[in-house]
């Protein structure tokens, strides 16, 4: 290629790996022409090299203009405006594989030049390389595929960017679905935190779905459970008791749990612990209902003094009508009903038991627990649950071949069911059993070091947010700064980096930075980035939605990327609702919005069933395959669909999305499926008038 056809100017300062660049009169024309093609000159952002012997140095330009006079000699310098700044990123021989960092410098004098789209191509990536992954295309050269290192991304971690609307979640099911592909990584696994439910129908044909039971359609996911045994004596605390009122009354509590865990491993010994070993930390089954059980009594019981033996033996009971002792079930949370306290003369003394702990609020707070349905994942976690003397009937081997061992490559924890309470502990203390164990695992073949494993975190900013003092805060910090030598990487996605901890963020390799318009949300990200890219960061607040800033160690050079997104029908649900469609009434794919008129007597007997299962599915909507579709001829309609018994008719637009309308006579079905226009019958005849839900 002809070097003056490239030519844009010469290097004139040098500082660091700024570098100010004095424009040519040709390069002013702001628009060249290299085999063909035409390009537009100092467009921030833009890539640049300058040949050095037989190496080129590359760069990123960052300024343009005036301003980009080096330093505050405009006056003396001369060229008016025509002056560009640049910032050095890496180098590479000519016509060889580009490298990251410089081992040398330019120097006055020397020329800078424009980097061609196939000069772009040669640099981007290798896409005949398994290792490298496909998310979409170079935003200014769309024949250019946008390739990411799967070896970097994975293990030096990485950090998924953007506001609210910017398409940070269609991002990262698209980064999902590319690292999932069964043909090209097989043993690919990757598990992802998510908050609110929206990654389910996105990747639900290669991830397994777990999710707390509260919901209608539960019976067609798998349940969460996470054993309460399993987790750390500080986790279970938090989770049970809340804050102790003395070291002392916290240490009697570690005492009991460690009693019940060696009764449970002397009766039911497991490989890999002994008593001699067993800490109060130790994986061990024992039945903390029995345990709440024993401290309630300790605590609230009452006894007849008079009697002879130990007070325990002569617990003082209230009677039921049927003159039967309330005791009370352990298993089921039941507490025992004491007789109050009689001094009286002449009456049978009853007296607390002496000793009694003061552990009162948190023995109630934990059988509160016990009895809400909404703690059951934890306290009765199904298989896991032990009996009263620790047996279980399925091991944590299970527990995690379920969830980092299955079939489909990818698991997606769905936490929008766990209460607010012990949110943040949940999440500390499921990466902690994630990261524990691939750690000691990591010789062998299931370990993290043999079979990596990608732990994507969500709304990163709900639990990362408070300088560590929270479990998960402390375990994500652990992860990102030792978790690469055990191959444990992590994907933090947030849409306020500024919440996140920078100590966090600074040890993310790779960032996926979308459109950010908050200046404490971009200099979160300038800063931890390790090249000197304040340009390339400054396009941010104007990125279009879908399009993303890749930056860091799993790509080449700096790449302004438009992001190839997921079929409609296949993202995550996180799209904005249509306030009022753009098309009309007969073509739009959408059944609500203001534009539509509003039912004569609106029910909100389905919302509040909603709101109180914590389940947008009701039990009305029918399973999406027992309902036999028709195709029709539409602009907007796909297929219908109707069962008789229920009422209920089903439509599924072009777009994806499938719907069902409720208690829907038959002749309305029979003459939207016979209509000449479809989509004019269901705006005419449906839209406004029944009921529906999306499925």
């Amino acid at each position: 290629m002809p070097s003056k056809e490239t030519y844009l100017g010469d290097v004139q300062d040098v500082n660091g790996t700024s570098v100010s660049v004095s424009l040519s009169k040709k390069s002013l024309t702001g628009f060249v022409y290299i085999e063909g093609q035409g390009y537009r000159v100092g467009q921030i952002g833009s890539f640049v090299r300058i040949p050095i012997g037989f190496s080129d140095l590359f760069g990123i330009v960052s300024q343009v203009g005036a301003s980009a006079v080096p330093g505050n000699h405009s006056e003396e310098l001369g060229n008016g405006n025509r002056w560009m700044t640049i910032q050095l990123i890496g180098e590479g021989p000519r016509n060889g594989v580009f490298q990251r960092g410089l081992s040398q410098y330019p120097t006055i004098g020397d020329e800078v030049h424009l980097v061609s789209e196939k000069e772009l191509g040669n640099i981007y990536g290798q896409p005949d390389k398994p290792y490298f992954v496909k998310l979409g295309s170079i935003s200014n050269a769309d024949s250019i595929p946008a390739l990411v290192d799967v070896n970097k991304l994975v293990t030096r971690h990485s950090a998924v960017v953007g506001a609210t609307g910017s398409g940070k979640s269609t991002t990262v099911a698209s980064i999902i679905n590319a690292l999932a592909d069964e043909k090209k990584y097989p043993s690919s696994r990757i598990l992802m935190l998510d908050l609110h439910g929206e990654y389910g129908q996105a990747l639900q044909e290669k991830a397994n779905v777990y999710k707390i039971q509260g919901g209608a359609r539960l019976a067609q996911k798998n349940k969460l459970h996470i054993p309460f045994w399993a987790l750390k004596f500080d986790e279970l605390c938090e989770v049970c008791f809340g804050d102790f009122g003395s070291e002392k009354d916290r240490n009697i509590v570690m005492e009991r749990v460690y009693k019940y865990k060696l009764e449970s491993l002397e009766k039911y010994p497991r490989k890999g612990v002994q008593p001699d070993t067993l800490s109060v930390d130790s994986p061990i089954p024992f039945c903390i209902h029995q345990l709440w059980y024993e401290l309630f009594i300790e605590v609230f019981g009452t006894y007849y003094k008079g009697r002879g033996g130990r007070p325990v033996d002569n617990l003082a009971y209230e009677l039921d009508e049927r003159g039967v002792e309330l005791k009370g079930d352990p298993l089921s949370g039941i507490p025992p009903v004491f007789k109050n306290v009689v001094t009286e003369a002449g009456e049978e003394k009853i007296n607390y038991l002496p000793g009694a702990l003061n552990l009162g609020k948190q023995v109630s707070l934990l059988g509160t627990k016990l009895r809400i349905p909404r703690y059951d994942f934890i306290f009765k976690p199904s298989g896991w649950a032990p009996d009263i003397d620790g047996k279980v009937g399925e091991d944590l081997d299970s527990l995690l071949k379920n969830w980092i061992g299955s079939s489909k490559p990818v698991t997606v924890l769905d936490l929008s069911g766990v209460p607010s309470d012990i949110l943040q502990t949940t999440i500390g203390a499921l990466l902690r059993l994630l990261y524990e164990a691939l750690f000691w695992a990591r010789d062998l073949h299931q370990g993290g070091r043999h079979r990596p494993l990608l732990l994507v975190m969500e709304e990163a900013h709900i639990y990362l947010n408070d300088e560590f003092k929270g479990i998960a805060s402390k375990l994500v910090q652990r992860i990102v700064k030792e978790g690469r030598k055990y191959g444990i990487g992590a994907m933090i996605v947030s849409q306020r980096p500024s919440e996140i901890s920078p100590t966090i963020l600074s040890q993310c390799g790779t960032f996926f930075a979308l459109r950010l318009t908050n200046s404490s949300d971009r200099s979160c990200i300038t800063s931890a980035l390790s090249d000197n890219l304040d340009g390339l960061t400054g396009m941010l607040p104007i990125l279009r939605t879908g399009e993303a800033i890749i930056l860091g160690e799993a790509v080449k050079l700096p790449m302004r990327t438009t992001i190839q997104a997921p079929p409609r029908s296949r993202r995550p649900d996180s799209q904005d609702p249509i306030v009022y469609d753009d098309v009309s009434l007969e073509d739009s794919q959408h059944p609500g919005g203001w534009g539509i008129r509003m039912e004569d007597d609106p029910n909100y007997h389905e919302l509040v069933e909603a709101w109180r299962a914590q389940d947008p599915q009701v039990n009305k909507v029918k399973k999406e395959s027992d309902v036999e579709m028709t195709s029709v001829v539409s602009s907007n309609v796909a297929a219908v669909g109707y069962d008789e018994e229920s009422e209920t008719l089903q439509v599924e637009f072009k777009n994806g999305a499938v719907y069902q309308y409720f208690e829907v006579p038959q002749y309305i079905f029979e003459g939207l499926r016979g209509a000449d226009s479809v989509g004019g019958y269901l705006a005419s005849n449906i839209k406004g008038v029944y009921r529906y839900s999306r499925v």
